[in-house]
């Protein structure tokens, strides 16, 4: 049990004493800044001093004198009531130092919380297979895959979902392009409309095409029609998984628009509404009155010319991941969807289901600059950056870990300059270089036994470690509730600094004082653990030399 949940069961037993009774995550414990106000503060007192009927003051006061009674409370050293009622809380030693012990025998599962059997969805990405990737895909694919992560972290079961619109007008527009190239190869001049794909990443599939299958689909028909839309759709999302793979991300499942349209699935869905009253036709064409519930105006589902919208199949997607069971659905989308929030919600609620069962986290567009100025175009390609372009001259690690610095719903200026950097200015160089400090003092020292009780740390660099490291895993708690990747972006960069001012501060290696080395190596071994779990969870590497 950590600090911060033991001062909560402190804290619910001491008010349940006043016949207050408190659920202990409604009780909010924080890091106090500075230690001259003790390691733990609690605004509860102010908090909850209504339910006692008496002020903020007099009810902690009331607090503390019932924490005597608490078994828990040994673990505090001494209490104080602050200003208008908040209650500082300065803990013994070695109960800070327990969390050494604990980060060292859990290893790799330390801030894993226990499995609670809920059920989610992150769908992430759903790139069209009719291109490669772009920017604004890597920034999804970084985020989504980190809330995924963090999401396993915190206990929950995590299905990553890519769904493929292989249906529409792009598709339809990616085959008559593959013809195209195909027929040229063959001496026929290029036919390619304005609303095609021009792409030379076209003419490889077509030459691959020819190489397979010779001149047999030259003769146009309706099964070289869907061949080319067949073979092209395979072939560029076998380029997206790749791509992806490289950046370390995979999916458990991908589906198709093709197989939720199969069966008429997505007219009988529209049956169904209707005859539940949310279905009316309107200037010839058939609407979905989604102002019933949080929508700002009703929505096309059929358009006039009989087709359906994109979001008539859209909804019998979301029925259907409903339908197998999550608990949870989560949408990774660029900020460009904004209004299929509501929208969305609406359609879930008409089935019965919460507005909370869906949760869209909306990622805003990324710029590249370099030397101070933007750049939209690759030297190499010259055509506009894609994800492979940055992955290949950056690398994996810093585009990832900048990627999910800052909030997804904040603009992303990437500094090209910044990310190739060997120094303490890049953040990710920052933790790695942490991560592999710790390592090689772990190997300077490692006929040294260690302390892992960590009874001789005692000083304030020291201090502050422990109890950072004892926030991990209430860290992961807070990130997966609020889908923020950033919060554990920024727990690492704020152990990494921790890391360099404790070595900057004291000696670590004294083979005149082994008793205080081994606490000291301890506290670098924990501290590698955690830098290495919490990178992990970004999906970047901890090297142990640098």
């Amino acid at each position: 049990m950590t600090a911060e949940e033991t001062l909560k069961k402190i804290i619910a037993k001491a008010a349940s004493s006043f016949g207050i009774e408190l659920k202990e995550e409604d009780i909010v414990i924080e890091r106090s800044k500075d230690p001259i106000h003790g390691d733990y503060s609690t605004n509860a007192a102010m908090k909850f001093s209504r339910l006692a009927k008496k002020s903020p003051r007099d009810f902690a006061a009331d607090l503390v004198s019932a924490f005597a009674s608490n078994e828990e409370f040994f673990c505090v050293e001494k209490v104080e009531i602050a200003g208008p009622g908040f209650i500082n809380f300065f803990m013994k030693q070695d109960v800070l130092a327990n969390v050494v012990s604990k980060v060292i025998e859990e290893g790799d599962s330390f801030g894993r919380l226990p499995r609670n059997g809920k059920k989610v969805n992150v769908e992430f990405v759903s790139a069209n297979p009719t291109g490669d990737l772009h920017l604004g895909h890597t920034r999804i694919a970084a985020v989504g895959d980190t809330i995924s992560n963090i999401l396993d972290w915190a206990g929950y079961d995590v299905t990553r979902e890519f769904y493929v619109n292989d249906c529409g007008n792009q598709i339809e527009h990616l085959g008559n392009s593959i013809r195209a190239r195909y027929h040229e190869l063959f001496g026929e001049p290029l036919a390619l409309g304005d609303d095609d794909y021009h792409g030379e990443d076209l003419i490889a599939i077509a030459k691959s095409i020819k190489d397979q299958y010779g001149d047999a689909y030259l003769k146009d028909s309706q099964e070289s029609h869907d061949f080319f839309i067949r073979f092209g759709i395979d072939a560029e999302l076998g380029k997206l998984k790749k791509d992806l793979a490289e950046f370390r991300v995979t999916f458990d499942k991908f589906t198709y628009e093709s197989d939720i349209r199969k069966g008429g699935n997505v007219s009988k869905t529209i049956e169904a509404l209707r005859e539940k009253g949310y279905v009316y036709e309107s200037d010839g064409a058939t609407f979905l009155k989604t102002t019933a519930f949080l929508d700002d105006k009703d929505r096309p589902i059929v358009k006039k010319d009989g087709l359906f919208t994109y979001f008539a199949p859209d909804i019998c997607y979301h029925y259907n991941k409903m339908e197998r069971g999550y608990d949870l659905l989560i949408d990774v989308l660029g900020a460009d969807h904004h209004g299929y929030i509501n929208r969305l919600k609406s359609v879930l609620m008409m089935k019965g289901y919460s507005p909370d069962a869906l949760d869209v986290e909306l990622v805003q567009i990324v710029r590249v600059y370099r030397d101070g100025v933007e750049v939209k175009m690759s030297k190499r390609t010259g055509k506009a950056i894609a994800h492979r372009d940055l992955v290949e001259d950056i690398g994996v690690d810093a585009v990832r870990y900048f990627f999910v610095e800052r909030s997804q719903s904040s603009h992303l200026d990437f500094n090209y300059n910044l990310a190739m950097e060997q120094s303490s200015s890049n953040p990710v160089y920052y933790a790695q270089y942490a991560h592999a400090r710790c390592c090689s003092l772990l190997s300077l020292g490692q006929d040294i036994p260690l302390d892992t009780k960590g009874s001789l740390l005692k000083e304030e660099s020291e201090m502050s470690i422990l109890k950072h490291l004892a926030d991990f895993p209430s860290m992961i708690e807070g990130a997966a509730k609020e889908r923020a990747p950033h919060k554990v972006a920024g727990y690492i960069h704020r152990l990494a600094e921790l890391v360099h001012e404790f070595y900057a501060k004291n000696r670590i290696l004294d083979r005149n004082n082994l008793a205080l080395t081994g606490s000291r190596l301890a506290l670098v071994k924990a501290c590698a653990i955690v830098l290495r779990n919490s990178l992990r969870i970004l999906g970047v590497s901890a090297p142990e030399k640098m």
